[in-house]
């Protein structure tokens, strides 16, 4: 199977790339800085992108970027910043993968667990989160040619100490737990689902 992994040299998404490497998988990394380059919040460059990758059978998104502050210091600009740097350029790469990807072929997209867990500061990424899981469940009823569209949903985590203290209580979640979590999503059956780590 020939897998895109966008975000692949961030936490989540070389976590990723190296799991389907070890399971076989031709693997192309693309992020911001890589040899292969894509800025997920502009349309441009994922259509150059799709067109540099050619057909794909699989396509995993782990990006996307959000404020954190106190509630009463949000502002509109922060809610339409994590709007449009988590949740809007997901659902782009989706739009066009739709064009792009193999018959039966999936498509992963990265909320996060603060959709279904609160922390202080954590509202703008849990409006982010939530939209992107709602969309989920929706576009993956609606994908043509067999496609299916899932999300991980994972915690705060283990390869990322400098988080851990924002996450109180949380018990931080393992490479190993992220990584089977995206093999599920890929490799398996299900679609519209939201895979909490």
């Amino acid at each position: 199977m020939k897998a895109l992994v966008i975000g692949a040299t961030g936490s989540i998404g070389n976590v990723v790339a190296t799991t389907l490497e070890s399971r076989g998988h031709e693997v192309v990394r693309a992020s911001r800085s890589g040899a292969t380059s894509v800025d997920v919040t502009d349309p441009a460059s994922i259509a150059e992108l799709f067109t540099r990758v050619a057909d794909v059978d699989a396509v995993v998104v782990a990006v996307g970027s959000v404020p954190f502050k106190p509630l009463a210091e949000l502002t509109r600009d922060d809610y339409l910043t994590g709007f449009t740097g988590k949740t809007l350029a997901q659902i782009e790469v989706v739009r066009q993968a739709l064009v792009h990807i193999t018959d039966g072929g999936s498509i992963t997209v990265t909320s996060g667990v603060l959709a279904r867990e609160p922390i202080a500061t954590g509202a703008a990424a849990a409006m982010a989160n939530g939209a992107l899981e709602s969309f989920v469940i929706t576009a993956a009823a609606e994908a043509p040619r067999g496609i299916r569209i899932n999300a991980v949903s994972p915690d705060v985590l283990e390869n990322s100490p400098g988080y851990h203290a924002s996450f109180p209580g949380h018990r931080p979640v393992t490479d190993d737990e992220v990584g089977t979590a995206y093999v599920r999503a890929v490799e398996g059956v299900i679609t519209g689902r939201i895979l909490p780590v």
